[in-house]
């Protein structure tokens, strides 16, 4: 396993717990296990404040308020419509450094 693809499995992990952390008190319909693949919009309805709240989060945990997030929510000047679990750890395998 490649040390990108560790780091990443890593923040997998992390962003697994930090969703179980903020849906914890949910009424949600997603009665799947969370992984890679869940998506946040879609699977565990949430809304932009809640981005927001696991953006922040993500900062808190590894003590960098300086991640660029935009380059995340937005492409081609056009917010994403959802975010899978993935896609949120192999961006912070690229900008955090474990």
């Amino acid at each position: 396993m490649s040390k990108v693809q560790g780091t990443q499995d890593t923040f997998v992990s992390d962003l697994i717990e930090m969703l179980r952390d903020l849906t914890s008190d949910w009424d949600t319909d997603f009665a799947g296990e969370l992984s890679g693949t869940t998506r946040l919009i879609a699977d565990l309805a949430f809304e932009s404040v809640d981005v927001v709240h696991l953006m922040v989060a993500i900062q808190e945990r590894y003590g960098r308020p300086d991640v660029p997030f935009e380059d995340l929510l937005m492409v081609d000047g056009r917010y994403v419509t959802d975010l899978r679990v993935e896609q949120i750890a192999a961006f912070l395998a690229e900008h955090i450094e474990r």
